[in-house]
């Protein structure tokens, strides 16, 4: 046979093989530019919490489940047994038993702050922040506002996201509730009334624990506050700064058994915040009356809360027969009970927080938020125990009973 076909077949299959050969490195190469670009899309997101001492808060062991474009690569817990849970039910992929281990090995973009109790927010928070991740965190945000502004001037430098679990504000009927009382659905606000749970923690417990969600609610509906003056009383005398005591919770000293407090705001509006397990009875669930020139809207507090109105109608020589009613056209009234749970309230706040993250802008329920909801607090207490008028912003970042 011709020698020159041998040689040219040999040419023509080393050409056929080169061909081959720079497809499948193209093919393999545009596979690996692919993977690296998902990879980049992925999020790494990590999860501290402290089982027996805060826990996971309100559901934030489960708060990146089901998050498209977002990986829980670790969770951090010192307890074992509690650690073991929580990594299946966040399907963390790793464990650790020290949370600043976790992220100097993992080193998450997205890290859920999760203890309900606030003694080491702070540290937690920090560590995280100095890894370069976003957060999430558990209410109330810090235990000082010193401790709040610390953190906020350190991920603003970073240009990192906060976002702290006022799960309310975002409550779908509250957004509708907002738009409404714009509006015009009671008139021109003018007073709003709020009340904590006034249970065994009625006083300063339940005005932080309870109460920074009120108080979130009223700087939504009103805007900022102007100043504060309050009474505080314990066990029937008036407070005073030895009288501050520990919880059972970790979350700073807090005092008074009794609190009235009274907020001014722009516009002429004035709003209240009572806890006094006295009128436990009396005042029912926990909430907001929000008092307008020509209505009046309750809000019945929980993760979901329930929104109703009352008309504004004349008197008769039969009193009035005005009724509360649910809110017209209220989009929420046929959820479902699931739909009204932890999930989805932690849903809403952990997706606008992406959003954030991605856009760039103030998280709608912002760490910064979070800190003016605690100076409220502060202000209570700067105002009780001093008995003047306190203004905002507080000049005094320190905690007024010492903790």
């Amino acid at each position: 046979m011709n020698p020159m076909f041998f040689s040219a077949r040999r040419q023509t299959s080393r050409r056929k093989f080169l061909q081959q050969s720079a497809l499948l490195a193209s093919g393999a190469a545009l596979a690996l530019h692919a993977q690296e670009a998902k990879s980049k899309d992925v999020l790494r997101a990590a999860i501290i919490g402290h089982t027996g001492q805060g826990d996971y808060g309100h559901g934030l062991d489960a708060v990146f489940n089901d998050l498209p474009n977002v990986e829980v690569v670790a969770v951090a817990d010192p307890d074992a047994k509690g650690r073991a849970a929580a990594a299946q039910k966040s399907k963390a992929a790793r464990h650790y038993a020290d949370y600043r281990e976790m992220l100097a090995k993992e080193r998450p973009q997205l890290v859920a702050v999760a203890p309900r109790w606030t003694d080491q927010h702070h540290a937690m928070t920090l560590a995280a922040l100095k890894i370069g991740a976003h957060i999430y965190t558990e209410k109330p945000f810090t235990k000082t506002l010193a401790e709040a502004d610390d953190l906020l001037a350190v991920a603003d430098q970073a240009g990192l996201k906060i976002a702290v679990a006022h799960q309310v504000r975002l409550a779908p009927n509250i957004v509708f509730l907002k738009r409404a009382l714009d509006a015009g659905l009671v008139g021109q606000l003018l007073q709003i009334r709020s009340w904590g749970k006034q249970d065994e923690r009625a006083g300063g417990e339940d005005m932080l624990v309870l109460g920074t969600h009120l108080f979130d609610l009223l700087r939504n509906f009103a805007g900022e506050p102007a100043w504060c003056t309050a009474r505080i009383m314990q066990q029937g005398s008036e407070f005073k700064r030895s009288d501050a005591r520990k919880t059972k919770e970790q979350i700073g000293l807090v005092g008074g058994d009794e609190i009235d407090a009274q907020f001014a705001f722009a516009n002429g509006v004035f709003a209240t915040f009572t806890s006094r397990a006295r009128l436990r009875d009396t005042v029912g669930r926990w909430g907001i009356e929000l008092i307008g020139s020509k209505g009046v809207v309750r809000i019945l507090m929980d993760v979901f809360p329930a929104v109703l109105f009352l008309p504004n109608t004349a008197w008769t020589p039969g009193g009035k027969t005005d009724s509360w009613q649910p809110l017209k056209d209220d989009p929420t009234l046929k959820f479902t009970a699931d739909e009204k749970s932890f999930g989805p309230a932690n849903r809403r706040v952990v997706e606008d927080w992406l959003a954030a993250i991605r856009l760039n802008r103030e998280p709608a329920c912002s760490g910064r938020i979070g800190m003016k909801a605690i100076e409220m607090v502060m202000a209570v207490y700067q105002a009780g125990l001093s008995g003047t008028r306190v203004s905002f912003p507080l000049a005094d970042r320190s905690h007024p009973l010492g903790g």
